[in-house]
């Protein structure tokens, strides 16, 4: 039975230790968070998907530490699940490693694109396995996409879109653009990321995007450039009025068929074709509990993750970098 700590308890960290409950071959023995009441149970920090951030767990049974670092040390802990703010993602996975344990680390990889890529390079060295929670990877519907799109099972891809916008989640740490990357990294990314996943690095991006209610970037619509894809778009921000909601969508546009996802509706997924749409059955779940039992399994066989490799999650990074820039410039940037 692997042991794992998870270091931070807020809607990711009670999104994580949800997932491992489900899991066989993980077991949940320690937390970390520097507030009392995150890390005895008391208190949830609600998430913005349905089912996300459930909590009622006993943590009567856990070692509770303050400080993550700590629990780092702990010598019978095998998995450090990170699941920190934004700017202690590299510091603490660099410091998990070296100190022996495996890792899984919440997305964005890390903070900026450099720092991303030192981590990167720290993973390749390390005989231990990080990852990085890219969970769209793992969403089912997502999965289905991927593997139509490689297979070309409905033709090549005309067109993508893919949408991700909500109203800000008002918590102080996401007002500090700063801090989180605004929602250009910290919401957008899982998009980004989705796109270089199914159709590699693009040769360039075309961005417009603003700030709000950030000093960073909140709300972008980015146009990837391939050669070979003729139209790949993706919209993401959580600048929109509260009380809005949240949407997660795509639509892509095949030779033979249209695939077309709604978080909202009755039937999420639908595939049109032949005159006709029709609900695509995929496997239940949400794509935390599908990653987190991909990375124990890695961990168990001793394979190195390839859904989500450290070098791709740190790509992802420099993209949104790049929309960044693009945004900033007004004209497309090279990633």
């Amino acid at each position: 039975m692997l042991k794992v700590g998870i270091a931070g308890i807020g809607t990711m960290g009670t999104t994580h230790l949800d997932a491992y409950g489900k899991i066989k071959g993980a077991k949940v023995v320690a937390v970390a968070d520097l507030f009392e009441d995150r890390r005895e149970g008391r208190t949830l920090v609600a998430g913005n998907v349905k089912g996300q951030s459930q909590g009622g767990t006993d943590f009567a049974s856990f070692r509770k530490y303050a400080e993550a670092m700590e629990m780092i040390a702990d010598p019978d802990i095998d998995i450090i699940d990170i699941c920190l703010p934004t700017p202690l993602h590299a510091r603490y996975a660099t410091a998990a490693l070296k100190a022996g344990k495996h890792v899984l680390t919440e997305k964005p990889f890390a903070l900026n694109a450099r720092e991303a890529q030192t981590l990167a390079k720290a993973a390749a060295k390390s005989d231990k396995l990080l990852m990085c929670a890219m969970c769209m990877r793992f969403w089912p519907a997502w999965a289905w996409l991927k593997q139509a799109i490689d297979k070309q099972t409905y033709g090549r891809v005309l067109a993508a879109h893919f949408r991700r916008v909500t109203s800000h989640p008002g918590r102080s740490f996401y007002l500090d653009g700063d801090a989180c990357g605004g929602a250009i990294l910290d919401l957008h990314i899982h998009d980004t990321d989705f796109v270089q996943h199914c159709f590699g690095k693009p040769k360039a991006v075309f961005s417009r995007g603003y700030s709000r209610p950030t000093n960073a970037i909140d709300h972008v619509l980015t146009h990837y450039l391939y050669d070979d894809v003729p139209l790949v778009t993706a919209e993401g921000g959580w600048a929109m009025t509260p009380g809005f909601g949240f949407q997660m969508q795509f639509t892509v546009n095949f030779e033979r068929a249209t695939a077309v996802f709604d978080n909202g509706a009755p039937e999420p997924l639908q595939l049109v074709r032949n005159g006709k749409s029709t609900p695509v059955k995929v496997k239940p779940g949400m794509g935390y509990q599908h990653e987190i039992a991909y990375f124990v399994d890695c961990v168990r066989t001793g394979r190195r993750p390839e859904v989500v490799d450290p070098a791709g999650a740190a790509r992802s990074v420099a993209i949104v970098e790049a929309e960044v820039r693009s945004i900033r410039s007004g004209r497309p940037e090279k990633v």
